[in-house]
């Protein structure tokens, strides 16, 4: 997209990047761009997300004011998708004994504000406290998994101060949408993995961490 807006003369953001993302012939250059570029990194057409959806999502980020407005629209997109999409059942990534957790990609385009993967949680697994620098969406396939959600509440001796706001057991089926604010830890509920649909907005690094309710402290995550 980058790249796009230096060719066209069209920062990101202004009035001429709204014109050129709507131009329909270069919507097809990008359309072609993505499945090639998709099919040269995975090498596997199994692992590729329907050019369809792709397009469907990019007009909701297009068309949308901010994030609370185009939350609900990606998270009824996103559930039309997993309830019609057998495709996705079958990429269930292989369990990772080590960290207990593994992730598949489905899809992340340098420029493209969309990073699209599967993530498996053995039993027993919980995740640091964290959050990921973006919004998200989350859809439980298979499982269940406990959301526990914190809120930062600095101070001024504590920077990076977090407390606890409360917690949510999500079973197959459910959605939960994240704001680019939300923290919030994962534990796997009960003595069988779970298995989740999830999709990121763009992910600012910078602003992306691991949270320490104890120490009160964070690091980059």
């Amino acid at each position: 997209r980058r790249h796009l807006a230096e060719l066209c003369d069209a920062p990101i953001g202004t009035e001429a990047d709204v014109r050129v993302r709507a131009n329909v012939d270069l919507k097809r250059v990008k359309s072609a761009g993505r499945a090639l570029k998709s099919n040269a990194k995975m090498q596997d057409l199994s692992k590729k997300i329907p050019e369809k959806r792709l397009n469907e999502l990019e007009d909701i980020l297009k068309d949308s004011i901010d994030e609370a407005n185009c939350l609900p629209k990606i998270r009824l997109l996103v559930r039309q998708f997993i309830t019609n999409s057998y495709w996705l059942q079958t990429q269930e990534p292989e369990p990772c004994e080590k960290t207990g957790i593994s992730v598949t990609l489905l899809y992340d385009e340098l420029g493209f504000p969309l990073t699209v993967q599967t993530v498996k949680f053995m039993p027993g697994t919980i995740s640091t406290i964290h959050n990921h620098g973006t919004w998200g969406i989350i859809a439980v396939l298979k499982g269940k998994e406990k959301n526990t959600f914190w809120k930062r509440s600095p101070d001024q001796k504590n920077k990076y101060k977090i407390e606890l706001v409360g917690e949510q057991v999500l079973q197959p089926g459910d959605l939960i949408s994240l704001s680019s604010d939300a923290i919030h830890s994962v534990e796997v509920v009960g003595d069988e993995p779970t298995f989740t649909f999830n999709i990121y907005g763009e992910t600012k690094s910078s602003e992306r961490f691991e949270f320490d309710p104890i120490t009160q402290t964070a690091k980059k995550f």
